[in-house]
C-alpha cells in the first residue's frame, strides 16, 4: 500500500469519527483497528513534541518509566540506547489493536520493555515509578482526573511525570498562561470531539495543582493536510512533592 493510499485510509477514519456505543475500550477497538499497522506514519505528522518531551524527562540508569495510553509504543524510540540501561518501560493502553503494534517494538528489549492491557485510571505497577507519561492520551480519557491521580500516586516522591497533548485555554486562563480567542476555544474542542479527543482546559491546570511544576510550554503545532491550520498544544513537566 502507497504512502497516500495509507494516509487516504487513516483520514477516512478521522472523517467517520469514533463511534458510540458499546465500552471505551470497544471504541478505541473499533476505531483503531483498521489504522493501527500504519498509525505511526501519519500521527507523527500530527503529535507534536513527543520526542522533546521524553528527553527532556531524561530517565537515569536504573529507573522505571511507566507510558500511561501508550498506544504503539512509539515513544520508545526517542530513548534510543538509553532503553538498555533502564530497569523497565512500560506501554499500558486499553486498545488491543495499538499494543499489538506496541508488542513488536517491545520485543527490541525484551528484558526492559512491556505492554499491559489496562485501564489507566486503575492500573498500579508493582514498584513505584520514576517517570510517568501521557502522550496525547490525556484528552481520550473519560475519567482524567482519576488517570492523573493514578498517574501521581504510582510515582516515587520526586520522580516526574511528562504530558504532552492538545488543549485550548479557558476564559480566563491562569497568569501567565497562553489565552485562546473565542473562535480557538469553539473550534478545536468540536473539531477533535469527533474522534474521541476532548480537549479541557482544566487539564493543564490540574496538573500546575498537583505537582511542581518543572517546565511548561504551550505551541501551535500543523495539522496534515489542512495548510495554514495550527492546532494548539502544551507540554508539562510536574514533580511529585515529598509526602
Amino acid at each position: 500500500m502507497s504512502a497516500l493510499a495509507r494516509d487516504a485510509r487513516i483520514l477516512w477514519q478521522f472523517l467517520r469519527g469514533q463511534s458510540g456505543g458499546g465500552t471505551h475500550a470497544e471504541r478505541l477497538e473499533r476505531f483503531y483497528r483498521p489504522q493501527a499497522a500504519h498509525y505511526d506514519g501519519f500521527r507523527d505528522r500530527l503529535l507534536h513534541g513527543r520526542r522533546e518531551l521524553v528527553e527532556r524527562l531524561a530517565p537515569p540508569p536504573g529507573s522505571t518509566v511507566i507510558e500511561l495510553g501508550g498506544g504503539t509504543g512509539s515513544n520508545l524510540e526517542f530513548l534510543g540506547s538509553r532503553m538498555f540501561s533502564l530497569s523497565r518501560f512500560e506501554v499500558v493502553d486499553l486498545c488491543p489493536a495499538l499494543l499489538e503494534q506496541a508488542k513488536l517494538r517491545c520485543a527490541r528489549w525484551p528484558d526492559v520493555a512491556h505492554t499491559v492491557e489496562a485501564d489507566a485510571a486503575l492500573y498500579r505497577p508493582s514498584q513505584s515509578a520514576d517517570r510517568v507519561i501521557l502522550s496525547y492520551a490525556l484528552t481520550m480519557m473519560p475519567d482524567w482526573r482519576a488517570v492523573l491521580s493514578n498517574a501521581i500516586a504510582m510515582l516515587r516522591p520526586g520522580g516526574l511525570i511528562g504530558v504532552v497533548d492538545f488543549y485550548v485555554s479557558g476564559k480566563t486562563p491562569l497568569e501567565g498562561r497562553a489565552h485562546h480567542g473565542a473562535l480557538a476555544r469553539a473550534l478545536w474542542p468540536r473539531w477533535f470531539a469527533h474522534d474521541g479527543v476532548h480537549l479541557n482546559a482544566l487539564h493543564l491546570e490540574h496538573l500546575c495543582e498537583e505537582t511542581d511544576a518543572v517546565w511548561c510550554d504551550e505551541r501551535m503545532g500543523r495539522i496534515p493536510f489542512l495548510a495554514g491550520l495550527r492546532a494548539p498544544y502544551y507540554l508539562f513537566i510536574g514533580r511529585k512533592r515529598q509526602s
